[in-house]
C-alpha cells in the first residue's frame, strides 16, 4: 500500500504532498463543498453579469480565489459529480451520463478519506450518483445512496426538484415529475433512508441549508473537524422563485428570466447565511469553502435567452466551453490571499487530491488506482502553477450515438462535438470563444492531442473493467 500522492506522482498526474498551511496552528481544517445546479459562466456579479444579485457569492469572489479556468469533468450533472467525489473522471466506473448509473462501492471518495482522519461527514442536497431509495429503482440507475460512499448524515434526493416548493408541482409545470393533483411525483428528500417530511416548502436552498447548518453546529460542539458537500438544485428546472425573490426582479422580462434570477439570489442568500454562522462559531478562519457549479447553463434557459455562459460558445450538454467552465471560488480567511484570481487550468475531478493536500490528510489507497485529478495548492498558495497535464471531459448516450468528449491543453483544446466523428481544434489563447477551427493550420498538434485522447479512451475502459479493482 502506498500513500495516493507518492502512486499519482510517479504516474505524472500529481504533486508531491506538504503540509497544509497553519494546519498545525489550526488544526484540522472544515471543509464545505458548495455547488450550483446548472448556473453559468455569466450567471453571477463576480463575473460581470450587472442584473443579477450575487452579493454573498462577489463577496466571496474578493475574500478568496477566483478559479478563471475551472472546467468540469462533463457538461452535465452525474459525471461531474462522481469526478468532484473521487478525482476521477467517471467514465473510470460507468457514470456517462445523468441517470445512467451509479458509483461504484469500490471508488474512494472524499468523505471516505475525511472519515478516515475522524472527521465527520454530511451530504446535503441533489446527490444524483444513484438511487437514495431501494424500492424507486426505476428503469436505469442503481442504488448508490450517500451513506453508501461515506457520508455519515445524508439529507438528499435522487435527482432535481423545484427551486421553490420542493414538494409540489409547479403552476404551468408539465414535464417530468409533475402530477395533476399539485403534488410533486419526482425526487423526494430522504435523511439517512427515511423520507423527509416537515420543514420543506418554500426556499429549496434554505431548505437544504436548514439541514447542513445544524449538522455543522453539532460538528463544533464536539469539537469535530467536519466535511460539508451542499450541492443545491438551484437553477435546474422546474425554475421557480418565491414572491420576495420575484419582487427583486419585477422589471425583468420575460418572467421566466425573474424566476431564474431570483431562485440563484435565494441560493446566494443561503451561502451568506452559512458564512456568517460560520464566523457566529469562530470557524470562519479554519474553515475553507469551494463553490462551483456542476455544468454551464441549461440548453432551454440559453434559448429563452436567460441563462448565461458569457463570453463562451455553447451551454450543457455541450463539449464547448459553454457547456463546461464554470465560476468557481474558494475562501479560506487568514490562510490563502484574498480577492486573488488563478488562471491556471482547474478540473472538478482536482478536487480530491486539492482538498487532501491542504488539510494534509493521511490515506492508503491501493498502489494501481489511477487519479485523474492534480493538487491545485501550488497554485492556491503560492505565486502561480503551469498545469503541465491535459484535462479531459466527456460524456456519453449509447442509445442516441452521442459522444462528446474533448482534451483541454494550455493553449489548444481539442474536441469532438455531440453527434460528430470530425474533429475540432482552437486556439483558446487567441479564441476563447471557439469561433475559428484551427485544425487545418496546426495538423500535427490535432494529430498528437488525437493519439492522447486515443490513450486515455483506453485507460478509461482498462478502469471501468476493472484494472483499477482487486476483483
Amino acid at each position: 500500500m502506498k500513500d495516493i500522492f507518492l502512486t499519482m506522482a510517479c504516474a505524472g498526474f500529481c504533486l508531491p504532498i506538504a503540509a497544509s498551511v497553519n494546519a498545525a496552528e489550526k488544526g484540522k481544517p472544515n471543509v464545505i463543498l458548495l455547488m450550483a445546479d446548472d448556473i453559468g459562466w455569466g450567471d453571477v456579479g463576480f463575473n460581470g453579469n450587472k442584473e443579477i444579485k450575487t452579493p454573498n457569492l462577489d463577496q466571496m469572489s474578493k475574500d478568496g480565489i477566483q478559479f478563471t479556468r475551472f472546467y468540469t469533468a462533463a457538461p452535465l450533472c452525474s459525471p461531474t459529480r462522481g469526478s468532484i467525489l473521487t478525482g476521477r473522471h467517471p467514465f473510470r466506473f460507468g457514470v456517462l451520463a445523468a441517470h445512467t448509473g451509479g458509483m461504484r462501492q469500490a471508488e474512494v471518495t472524499i468523505p471516505e478519506i475525511c472519515k478516515k482522519n475522524d472527521y465527520v461527514t454530511g451530504f446535503f442536497g441533489k446527490w444524483h450518483l444513484g438511487w437514495v431509495e431501494p424500492e424507486d429503482v426505476e428503469k436505469v440507475g442503481f442504488y448508490s445512496p450517500p451513506w453508501q460512499h461515506g457520508y455519515d448524515v445524508a439529507f438528499a434526493t435522487k435527482s432535481a426538484v423545484p427551486s421553490w416548493n420542493p414538494t409540489k408541482t409547479p403552476p404551468n409545470w408539465k414535464g417530468f415529475g409533475s402530477r395533476d393533483d399539485g403534488s410533486w411525483g419526482g425526487s423526494r428528500y430522504v435523511l439517512n433512508g427515511t423520507v423527509v417530511k416537515e420543514n420543506l416548502d418554500g426556499d429549496d436552498s434554505r431548505v437544504i441549508m436548514d439541514r447542513a447548518i445544524p449538522f455543522i453546529e453539532k460538528s463544533v460542539k464536539e469539537e469535530k473537524p467536519f466535511f460539508a458537500t451542499i450541492w443545491f438544485h438551484a437553477p435546474h428546472e422546474p425554475v421557480v422563485a418565491g414572491p420576495k425573490y420575484l419582487e427583486m426582479y419585477k422589471n425583468l422580462q420575460p418572467e421566466l428570466k425573474r424566476h431564474y434570477y431570483g431562485c440563484i439570489t435565494a441560493l446566494d442568500e443561503q451561502v451568506g447565511r452559512l458564512r456568517q454562522v460560520l464566523k457566529e462559531m469562530g470557524i470562519e478562519n479554519n474553515t475553507m469553502i469551494f463553490f462551483s457549479s456542476d455544468n454551464g447553463p441549461a440548453d432551454p434557459m440559453v434559448k429563452a435567452g436567460v441563462g448565461s455562459a458569457g463570453p463562451f460558445r455553447g451551454h450543457k450538454h455541450m463539449i464547448y466551453e459553454g457547456g463546461l467552465r464554470v465560476p468557481s471560488l474558494l475562501v479560506w480567511p487568514g490562510t490563502i490571499e484574498a480577492n486573488k484570481k488563478v488562471d491556471t487550468r482547474m478540473c472538478s475531478y482536482d478536487y480530491l487530491p486539492t482538498i487532501v493536500d491542504l488539510a494534509n490528510l493521511k490515506n492508503n489507497m491501493k498502489e494501481r488506482y489511477f487519479i485523474d485529478g492534480i493538487s491545485m495548492k501550488p497554485a492556491i498558495t503560492g505565486t502561480g502553477m503551469v498545469r503541465d497535464t491535459t484535462i479531459f471531459a466527456a460524456w456519453m448516450r449509447l442509445y442516441d450515438d452521442v459522444y462528446g468528449k474533448a482534451l483541454v491543453g494550455e493553449q489548444f483544446k481539442l474536441l469532438i462535438p455531440e453527434h460528430s466523428k470530425i474533429p475540432e481544434l482552437y486556439d483558446l489563447k487567441n479564441d476563447p470563444d471557439e469561433k475559428i477551427n484551427v485544425i487545418a493550420k496546426f495538423p500535427l498538434i490535432a494529430a498528437a492531442m488525437l493519439k492522447e485522447l486515443s490513450a486515455w479512451e483506453k485507460s478509461c475502459t482498462d478502469s471501468q473493467n476493472g484494472k483499477d479493482y482487486a476483483y
